[in-house]
């Protein structure tokens, strides 16, 4: 009997032991006070292209709770003087740590709405939650940093005027980039019957004419014929090239392998990639210049090959991008985003909604110069209620700001009558955000 006394109550000890232990565990107290402690790896920063893929800044932080434990960290880069509710997020997980490329940090900026080539502060600051319930936020950190533009710069001073343009100037003359080549730059155009000439700034005070690919200043008009060409000029070497040019999409997908003219891409400085919005059936597609098979490109996985294979295509609206140089393109849906609502033109869907249009650059979608009367509007996908944005006002309709988030659902958006332009940035559609500008 006694020794059964003694293992129960060796039993009951043992078991009183665990639950103090446990009991202890879990009465864990957080210290008091606790939240991360941040350091930057500089607090001013000036971001280079040229650096992309370099590291550009480091955040780490050290939280001391009092006892052992992993929490779900997310960086939060603002606006000096924001409320961190337009933040840009970033989200680490349990990692402390962050270190930005300057590609990755520059595009959070100009997200952010920061003006490309211009110093800026921003506010930083680290979040950690902790289980379901605790969420600990340290004191905010300030950086001073001055993003890039990530558009390409290729403008030069230089255009094309002329009656086979632009009637000699009645609108801006055509322009000419920037190219490899020093001091050469070229134009993608297309021009009537007529006579054209080189000027400088749009004026007459800097003027270049010529014949048979040669160029003097005031010299004698240059007579061409109705088509599309690529120019390429040299002001220091004072010559001149006029040829035919033209890139389009050929091929059972596209125009019945050439019954009617290719699918016609253009050419786009900002990214220095020639696209087209196109409109494509079940079939095949290839990429040729000049409407003829001499030059031609198919290929697969995005990788052009001279003469190569043809590519399979399904029906639907696509954006297309080609660039000839490293012999690469994309196909991709094209959904348009648009805006709707009685302060547009086209209602509340009763016709197709005005159309924003995409900007390679910047993977953002842009509608300029748009009219609006008094009233509500939204932004909404594909002319269709299945993905709409709007404000995240708990009423309505919430006058529109300079720039805001954006709630999948939410609420109208009130605008004055006037002339309104738009971007909208859904790289992120958890998170997407607007900019607004009356133009007058």
């Amino acid at each position: 009997m006694m020794k059964l006394f003694n293992k129960l109550l060796l039993l009951t000890f043992t078991s009183l032991l665990a639950w103090s232990c446990m009991k202890e565990q879990d009465m864990a107290i957080l210290n008091s006070g606790a939240i991360p402690q941040v350091t930057l790896s500089t607090n001013e920063l000036v971001l280079n292209k040229e650096s992309a893929q370099e590291e550009a800044l480091a955040i780490a932080w050290q939280t001391d709770y009092g006892f052992s434990a992993s929490s779900a960290n997310t960086i939060l880069i603002d606006k000096k003087g924001g409320d961190f509710t337009k933040a840009a997020s970033v989200t680490t997980g349990a990692v402390q740590e962050k270190k930005f490329k300057t590609a990755e940090l520059n595009s959070l900026l100009i997200g952010l709405g920061l003006a490309p080539n211009e110093a800026a502060d921003v506010d930083i600051r680290i979040q950690s939650k902790l289980g379901t319930s605790t969420l600990l936020t340290s004191e905010v950190l300030g950086l001073k940093v001055t993003p890039y533009s990530v558009q390409l710069d290729l403008s030069s001073p230089w255009g094309i005027v002329g009656s086979a343009i632009n009637d000699w100037g009645a609108t801006p003359d055509a322009p000419l980039y920037k190219t490899d080549t020093p001091n050469e730059l070229v134009a993608y155009v297309t021009f009537i019957d007529g006579e054209i000439k080189f000027r400088q700034d749009n004026d007459w005070t800097v003027n270049l004419g010529g014949k048979d690919g040669k160029l003097s200043d005031g010299g004698d008009n240059i007579v061409v014929k109705a088509g599309t060409y690529k120019v390429t000029f040299n002001a220091v070497a004072l010559t001149y090239k006029i040829e035919k040019y033209a890139w389009g999409l050929v091929g059972s997908a596209a125009n019945d392998w050439g019954a009617t003219p290719d699918l016609p891409l253009s050419y786009d400085p900002t990214v220095d990639l020639w696209r087209a919005v196109v409109k494509l059936v079940d079939g095949e597609l290839k990429f040729r210049q000049n409407n003829d098979w001499g030059v031609n490109y198919g290929g697969a996985n995005g990788v052009l090959v001279d003469n190569g294979d043809n590519i399979v295509v399904t029906k639907g609206t696509y954006l297309v991008t080609a660039n000839f140089k490293e012999l690469k393109y994309t196909i991709t849906p094209y959904i348009p985003w648009g805006i709707v609502g009685d302060a547009t033109a086209t209602g509340w869907g009763d016709q197709p909604d005005q159309k924003f249009s995409y900007d390679l650059s910047t993977e953002t979608w842009h509608l300029n110069n748009v009219v609006l009367t008094d009233g509500a509007m939204k932004f909404r996908l594909n002319d269709d209620w299945g993905v709409n944005l709007g404000s995240t006002a708990e009423t309505e309709p919430d006058p529109i700001a300079e720039s805001g988030p954006l709630k999948s659902g939410g609420k109208n958006f009130a605008v004055t009558a006037g002339v309104w332009s738009f971007v909208l940035d859904v790289k992120d559609l958890d998170n997407p955000s607007y900019t607004a500008k009356k133009i007058k």
